[in-house]
């Protein structure tokens, strides 16, 4: 059975790359005309009221207890209040193809991490395409390396460092405890209701007096867009995929993330693709087919887990 080919994996893992490579944009359109923890409070509550109607039609609402809830505590923090919450502030005032490059980090992050617990063993051949789909990033922005230097985009790139360590841990963490439970829905729907109730909490904190007229249907059909794809859909697929294949192999689809972004900018904005983009798809495409190309890894990786 594990020789054939699982399409629900592929699925999963394309919905990840492609999805979470719209995101950027969106987001960028729902901080417009509404407040940073509002659009993660919107994002996260509707998330978690579409996983509610899910479980009840398929009857399989339920407390999870204490012990469960706890493991499903920490990764909603870290990866959706935190990571999600604070790429959300970070792009009112950083280009969404500057949060994608430091974005792009995190599978380096998540690289080390792996090694430094004990769920990866040390590669050259895995770090060097890691490193390999990260040049691919920075090649498609090398134009634009010197907004880095930029003192206006100095604390959205304080806030996205802190955004790509908590996914970093939050993925191992969840990688780390994938077996222990098997109802993704149900978890999920207990990540985003809490998440949502924190956020909605710094919301009322850091925007007290929210002007609701003031917020564009452009931006609230971002908002929806993010909730509906960029959580329910695709965070059920990332949670799928981590449950089947390494850490490592699941965050290095963000690459895949900043190509869908860069083609996006030439399908919608009428951006020009240029040599440098084909040059960089192709390091990154490169990068990802190196960390992939380990199948006896994969299967030493799940004996010891």
């Amino acid at each position: 059975m594990k020789q054939s080919l699982d399409y629900k994996l592929i699925f999963a893992l394309a919905a990840v790359g492609i999805i979470w490579g719209t995101t950027f944009l969106g987001i960028r359109v729902a901080v417009e005309t509404i407040p940073p923890w509002f659009v993660t409070s919107i994002r996260q509550g509707l998330a978690g009221l579409i996983m509610m109607t899910i479980l009840l039609f398929k009857k399989e609402m339920k407390w999870i207890g204490w012990g469960n809830f706890k493991q499903q505590l920490i990764p909603s923090v870290l990866m959706i209040v935190i990571a999600n919450g604070f790429t959300t502030i970070a792009e009112k005032t950083l280009p969404s193809g500057l949060a994608s490059v430091i974005s792009a980090l995190s599978p380096i992050l998540i690289f080390l991490g792996s090694i430094l617990v004990g769920l990866q063993k040390m590669s050259f051949k895995g770090f060097v395409g890691v490193l390999i789909g990260f040049s691919g990033v920075v090649f498609i922005f090398k134009d634009g390396l010197g907004s880095f230097l930029d003192a206006d985009y100095r604390s959205g790139m304080m806030f996205m460092g802190f955004a790509i360590l908590a996914w970093a841990i939050g993925t191992i963490y969840t990688k780390t405890h994938a077996n222990k439970s098997n109802n993704i829905v149900l978890n999920l729907f207990y990540q985003f209701t809490t998440a949502s109730c924190i956020q909605l909490v710094l919301a009322s904190i850091f925007s007290p007096n929210p002007d609701f007229s003031s917020w564009s249907s452009r931006s609230i059909f971002a908002a929806l867009y993010l909730s509906i794809f960029g959580s329910v859909i695709a965070f059920f697929s990332y949670s799928y995929a981590l449950k089947h294949v390494t850490a490592v192999q699941v965050s290095i689809l963000a690459y895949i993330n900043t190509i869908i972004a860069v083609f996006l900018g030439w399908l919608l904005l009428d951006e020009v693709i240029t040599i440098d983009f084909i040059i960089a798809t192709a390091l990154i495409i490169l990068g990802v087919f190196i960390v992939n190309y380990k199948k006896r890894e994969k299967k030493a990786f799940e004996s010891e887990v």
